[in-house]
This record gives structure tokens, C-alpha cells and sequence, in this order.
């Protein structure tokens, strides 16, 4: 006889109940393209050049909390073709998604957040970016995969570091 206490009931579904309590867990709610800027400053004359451009690419994350457990990530990826100092192209994408998590908290929440996430939303950017290139009639970049996960590691070795100067600087 049962005495219908989950910790100790050995029927399927009760175990079936405890594994889905106690995995954490990260789910794709939505991936959407939020804002999209494409600039070609320097006109036709950028068409004219013989010279292979500098490409900076810079990114970032953004957070937003939107419920419990629900979180909206945005990877800001700016990608910009410099011949000198004059700007042949600017493509910047904000591209989103929605997350679902479950059972994380603390530093696995922010890991998964900050690096899974980004992630997952990176393959979109760079069609999007390449998109939006080919449309202006440059070639493709095909930006290679980034680790988000030694991103991430860097990011909070940065932050730690800087606490520790900022609490040794303060006078006692």
C-alpha cells in the first residue's frame, strides 16, 4: 500500500514527477529578429574601392527578466568595414529570443543565460548580418562561430577583478 509520499512511492509516476522537479532545464520559447540597421555611408564610392576592408565586430548581451523563469536574451551584434578611417558598411542586429528555465539558480542561471542562450541565437545574427549584406551587394561574411562559454568566463574574471581593486583601493 502507497502512502502516497512522493520520497518514498516507487510507482513510474511518481519517479516520473521527482525527475521532472528536480531536472533544471533551459526551453526555447520564441527566436525573433528585434531590430535590424544597415548603413552604407560612403554611398557608391564604397563599390569603387580595391582595397579589402577592416572588419571590427563587436557584441553583447542583454537580460531581461520577463516573468518567473522567463527570461527575453538579446545578442546586440554590430559588424563594421573600415577602409582608413571611413566606414564602408555598418550592419548592427538585435536579434532575441524567449527562455524558459526551470530549476536554475544563482550562477547556473547566469551561465545559462550569458552563454547558452547567446548561443543558441548566434546562427540567426550571422544569416541575418550576411542577409542584410548581400542585400546592399557586399559578399557574405560568414563570421566564424564564437565560444560564448570563454566569453562568459572572461567576462566574470573581468568583474571579479575589478571588485577586488575596487575593495582594495577603499580607505579603511
Amino acid at each position: 500500500m502507497s502512502d502516497n509520499n512522493p520520497a518514498t512511492d516507487s510507482t513510474p509516476e511518481a519517479a516520473a514527477g521527482q525527475k521532472k522537479e528536480a531536472q533544471p532545464g533551459l526551453n526555447i520559447r520564441r527566436i525573433y529578429l528585434k531590430d535590424l540597421s544597415f548603413e552604407t555611408p560612403m554611398g557608391v564610392e564604397a563599390f569603387g574601392q580595391n582595397v579589402q576592408p577592416k572588419i571590427d565586430q563587436d557584441l553583447s548581451v542583454q537580460v531581461n527578466p520577463v516573468g518567473e523563469g522567463l527570461h527575453e536574451v538579446v545578442l546586440l551584434m554590430t559588424v563594421t568595414a573600415r577602409v582608413e578611417q571611413r566606414v564602408v558598411f555598418l550592419v548592427e542586429v538585435k536579434q532575441a529570443g524567449l527562455f524558459g528555465t526551470s530549476g536554475l539558480a544563482g550562477p547556473q542561471l547566469s551561465h545559462v543565460i550569458n552563454s547558452q542562450c547567446p548561443q543558441i541565437l548566434f546562427p540567426y545574427a550571422r544569416e541575418t548580418i550576411d542577409a542584410a549584406l548581400t542585400r546592399g551587394s557586399f559578399p557574405a561574411l560568414m563570421l566564424p562561430p564564437l565560444n560564448f562559454d570563454a566569453i562568459f568566463a572572461q567576462a566574470v574574471q573581468q568583474a571579479n577583478q575589478q571588485q577586488a581593486t575596487a575593495e582594495a583601493a577603499k580607505p579603511e
